[in-house]
């Protein structure tokens, strides 16, 4: 009983843990008709232990009892399978009944994401299984391991040295473990069962998906050949064929089943996305009603001219319809924040879309492309129609032709127009060129869809004219949704609480820009990977991606893949731009609203900043997957590094760190440094940036501002004291100068009276009475201008009162002298080598 109980368990752990079926009828057969093998011998329980551990086990056995006697979820899961079950099945007939290489390339797309739902929720059914049956199998194990061990102490005792009271206690104790594995065998037993029957529907799964994919790989290769009759070729009226039901009714049982049994197992994003879109509405109508009677006109922002008339018009347009653009808004969630749903829901969204993307169009694209929007407006909506005609072959191709040929004559239309009336389009230069491209290469394509049609390459002729039309509706759709989302965030923005706030101040333009930069960049990504979709080019492209990015490079116990490297570069990047917005949003509107000591707030912002990279660094290694001891040989390399060429590295580092704790100096201070002066601009972790007073922006290591001596001359306070040097001619009242001079420094409104201006008669000096002009200005940027005027003044009191400035000075006393003394002072002329001076001349100088 007990090597077939541990059987069971181990059976019930196979199929619950283990994905698949992993052991058959007849392998539990042999296993339990195996010859039993010898595991290694129980230990028996010392004699000093038995009243304690039968007391423990006692109470195990029964806490086991009570567990299996408990209602589980068996019932619940059972019923979870059978709807997973039936929903394979009703795909798994229409397999059967209808050949898949017949369906249309979308219809397949939607049984695929069926039978991927199917398949997670399987996944989640698996994986509740488990957590319901785990408590059971490892009851089991112990209840096995407990009974071996009372069992090898009852066969211990053979020479009957057990007393008779502890014989007695261990044979109840094993008869109690024997109450509690029987126990357990009826909910064990219905989870087998439940395991059994999950195995089936798994299998059913996995052929289904493995199906309708080689179906998709077979109209891929179809593109390019012949997959159907020539058009004239087929029967004016459908064949009928016995079991077959209309492929309409089919397509939409297995869509409505889809599209419930989705919004059934997605009821929390499914209310979530209710409460979006609750909110948004009054949001709409309360921005509608504010702005058309009580603020008139709309605000004004400081982005570009062009920029500027879009938003207004994009503006003015969610003001005055705003149900269209709450509706645009919440068809754009569903597509975004839905993607697998049923495609008959992201094509109910999509016709939803219809009128509002054609309303809240800014008038600016009517301008420049004249009727082009409706024109791919109707057109997607007559290509999607034609799935009333699929029961007709003939029909369905007559049709599809005429909407490629429809479609191909309107572009030529709008070319034509474009070309004869370019002076009421906005489209010049580059633009026109470009566009003309465009509509061109879908003329070509076009054609070729319908020339595809009628010679019987189907698949081509659905794949080109489908994927023209409906890009061309989604571009208008994100270009819409764009506009409206800019629109109603201008609008936000605009409001008086928020326009109050500092960095809309100062930087609502750019940041209104950026925001529009990134929404551009989001809706042209979604558009490209739409359009691949629709022209067959996004599963090779997303296989041979995805091949290439977990190709895994292997160095030693190192393993990375190019996938860690770019997931590992965007969190990088998302943890710096991350750390700039909050750095940016403390140092604008946080931390200058809180009273706090000077230069707090740049150390609090900065070290922030560096916490958030420090943060993401670590998010985007966890992310990339790497492990713990992977990390230590990292860290291992890294402090080997820094004992051997990262020393100023590290010590610019700590610098940098006490900069900003104990800070004695701040961004805005005018500092000295030996070899630079100037305004201290940014305190990194590094280094610090000085401008100089000539301009230059000096960079200097963080450890030479500690280890050299540093002269801060607004640490305290902004106060700078004007010394000035004054000399007065001889014969001056000193008295009367300083007089003067105190009331020029009283008058000069930048002279601070605490401490008081001061002058001192300091010397008499060789030409003049020197005095010493003392006194302080708060205004530290402008001591400069200040002391000119204070001289500027100064010089004029002076002047005022006649006393003059003198300016140095020598007497010179010139004395007659005897002739004698006048003769012996003057120089001789030193007479020449006599060996270069001719004879004729000799004698004159003689």
């Amino acid at each position: 009983m007990t090597r077939r109980f541990a059987l069971l368990a181990c059976l019930l752990l196979s199929i619950v843990v283990l994905p698949g079926p992993v052991l058959a009828a007849q392998d539990i057969a042999k296993a339990l008709a195996a010859p039993e093998a010898k595991p290694e011998a129980p230990q028996a329980i010392p004699l000093a232990d038995i009243p304690t551990r039968a007391d423990a086990d006692e109470r195990f056995a029964e806490t086991v009892i009570a567990q299996a006697n408990t209602p589980g979820p068996v019932a619940s899961l059972a019923q979870r399978l059978d709807a997973i079950g039936r929903s394979a099945r009703q795909k798994t007939q229409l397999a059967a009944t209808q050949d898949l290489d017949t369906l249309p390339v979308l219809r397949l797309e939607s049984l695929d994401r069926h039978w991927s739902f199917d398949d997670r929720l399987f996944e989640r059914w698996r994986a509740d299984l488990k957590e319901a049956s785990t408590p059971f199998v490892t009851s089991a194990a112990e209840i096995a391991a407990r009974r071996a061990a009372w069992e090898a102490t009852l066969k211990a005792d053979d020479d009957g040295h057990l007393p008779d009271a502890l014989s007695g206690l261990a044979k109840q104790v094993l008869d109690y473990l024997a109450r509690a594995e029987a126990a357990l065998s009826p909910p064990m037993q219905e989870y087998i069962q439940l395991g059994r029957r999950a195995n089936a529907v798994e299998a059913q799964i996995d052929a289904g998906r493995a199906g309708v994919a080689a179906a998709i790989a077979d109209i891929d290769r179809r593109l390019f050949h012949v997959d159907a009759p020539p058009i004239w070729r087929l029967p004016a009226a459908p064949t009928a064929t016995d079991g077959r039901v209309s492929a309409i009714e089919t397509g939409w049982q297995i869509e409505t089943d889809f599209a419930r049994q989705y919004s059934a197992s997605n009821v929390d994003n499914q209310r979530l996305m209710n409460l979006m879109q609750l909110l948004l509405l009054p949001l709409l109508a309360w921005l509608s009603y504010y702005y058309r009677k009580q603020r008139g006109p709309l605000p004004t922002s400081s982005i570009g001219a062009s920029a500027q008339d879009s938003l207004l018009e994009a503006s003015e347009g969610v003001l005055h319809r705003p149900v269209s653009a709450w509706l645009l808004l919440s068809m754009m969630a569903v597509l975004l924040f839905e993607p697998d749903a049923p495609l008959i829901l992201h094509q109910i969204v999509m016709f939803a879309a219809l009128v509002p993307t054609l309303r809240l169009l800014p008038p600016r694209v009517f301008e420049l492309f004249g009727p082009w929007p409706y024109a791919a407006t109707g057109l997607y909506l007559l290509e999607h129609l034609g799935v009333l005609f699929m029961d007709n072959p003939l029909a369905y191709r007559l049709y599809s032709l005429s909407v490629t040929l429809l479609a191909m004559v309107v572009t030529l239309w709008l070319l034509w127009r474009s070309r004869h009336k370019a002076s009421d389009l906005g489209l010049q230069g580059k633009a026109r060129s470009s566009i003309h491209v465009v509509a061109w290469t879908g003329v070509a394509m076009l054609a070729i869809s319908a020339l595809a049609n009628i010679f019987g390459n189907v698949s081509l002729a659905e794949m080109l004219t489908g994927g023209l039309l409906d890009s061309g509706y989604m571009a208008l759709m994100l270009y819409a949704a764009v506009a409206v989302f800019l629109a109603l965030l201008r609008l936000t923005f605009a409001q008086p609480g928020l326009s109050k706030l500092r960095m809309l101040r100062q930087d609502g333009g750019s940041m209104m820009r950026t925001f529009g930069r990134i929404l551009s960049l989001a809706a042209l990504v979604g558009w490209l990977v739409f359009t691949a979709d629709r022209f067959r080019l996004l599963r090779p492209i997303y296989t041979t991606v995805d091949a290439a990015l977990t190709h895994e490079f292997t160095v030693g116990a190192l393993s990375i893949s190019l996938g860690h490297v770019l997931l590992f570069v965007i969190a990088v990047v998302i943890a710096f731009l991350s750390a700039k917005l909050v750095r940016f949003v403390l140092q604008e509107e946080v931390l200058p609203k809180m009273s706090l000591p000077r230069g707090v707030d740049n150390s609090v912002a900065s070290l922030t900043y560096y916490a958030v990279l420090l943060l993401g660094f670590l998010a985007a290694l966890s992310v990339t997957g790497f492990e713990v001891g992977q990390l230590a040989f990292l860290f291992g390399a890294l402090g080997v590094g820094i004992g051997f060429g990262l020393q100023n590295v590290v010590n610019n580092f700590v610098s940098g760190l006490i900069l900003m704790f104990e800070r004695p100096i701040q961004p805005g201070d005018v500092v000295d440094i030996p070899g630079t002066s100037g305004n201290v601009r940014e305190i990194g972790m590094r280094a610090t940036i000085i401008k100089t007073f000539d301009g230059a922006d000096v960079v200097v290591p963080n450890g030479t501002l500690l280890s050299e001596n540093l002269v801060n001359w607004t640490l305290r306070d902004m106060f700078r004291r004007i010394e000035i040097d004054l000399g007065v001619a001889y014969g001056a009242d000193p008295n009367e100068v300083i007089d003067r001079v105190q009331e020029v420094l009283r008058a000069h409104p930048g002279v601070s009276d605490h401490p008081e201006p001061s002058v001192f008669f300091m010397a008499f000096g060789a030409s003049s009475l020197d005095f010493s002009i003392r006194a302080w200005t708060r205004d530290y940027e402008g001591w400069l201008g200040i002391r000119s005027q204070l001289l500027t003044r100064i010089y004029a009191s002076l002047a005022d009162a006649g006393i003059e400035i003198p300016f140095p000075q020598r007497d010179l006393h010139l004395r007659s002298v005897s002739e004698d003394v006048r003769s012996a002072l003057a120089p001789r002329p030193a007479l020449p080598d006599a060996h270069a001076i001719p004879d004729g001349d000799r004698g004159s100088q003689g």
